[in-house]
This record gives C-alpha cells, structure tokens and sequence, in this order.
C-alpha cells in the first residue's frame, strides 16, 4: 500500500492533523488528527510502498512492543488509512 501523496501533515492548535493542500471547499468537519505513534508513521512510511508488516516491524523496533501487538496495530492503522482514503 502507498500513502497518498496530495495528503500532508499539519500542526493546527497543538494537533498534527492530515490535510489535502490546495482543496478548495474543504470540510472541516472531518479532520483526522494523529497521535504520536501515528504521526511516526506517517513520517516513516509517507511516498513509500509498505505492508502492515513493514509497519509492524517499525513499531517493534522504536516502541516497547512484541511483534503480535506490533503486527495488530499496524494492521488496523493501514485499515483505518484506506477506509478514510488516505492510501490504496
């Protein structure tokens, strides 16, 4: 999966919040804020093709977690990227 490249990260308010730059009419009822681990994420994995695994293995290797608990949360982070349609 890749992370679609038109969004970006912002800090509004203390917040690191992902924005489409440049979109006219935006909704901002809809904003996706991202906590710390998220934001680590992003930052690793933004304009590169990756697996949960590959994001998994980067959780194993920067946070205090076993490779089960890595595996689930990246897991349910690239789903939660898709079904917003922040990456394919």
């Amino acid at each position: 999966m890749k992370i679609d490249s038109k969004f970006q990260i912002r800090e509004m308010a203390g917040e690191h919040v992902i924005v489409q730059p440049g979109h006219l009419g935006v909704d901002m009822t809809r904003i996706i804020s991202l906590n710390a681990t998220s934001l680590f994420l992003w930052q690793e994995l933004h304009d590169k093709e990756f697996t949960a695994e590959d994001a998994a293995r980067l959780l194993s290797e920067n946070y205090n977690v076993d490779a089960a608990t890595a595996l689930r949360d990246a897991e349910a982070w690239c789903r939660k990227l898709v079904e917003n349609g922040l990456a394919k």
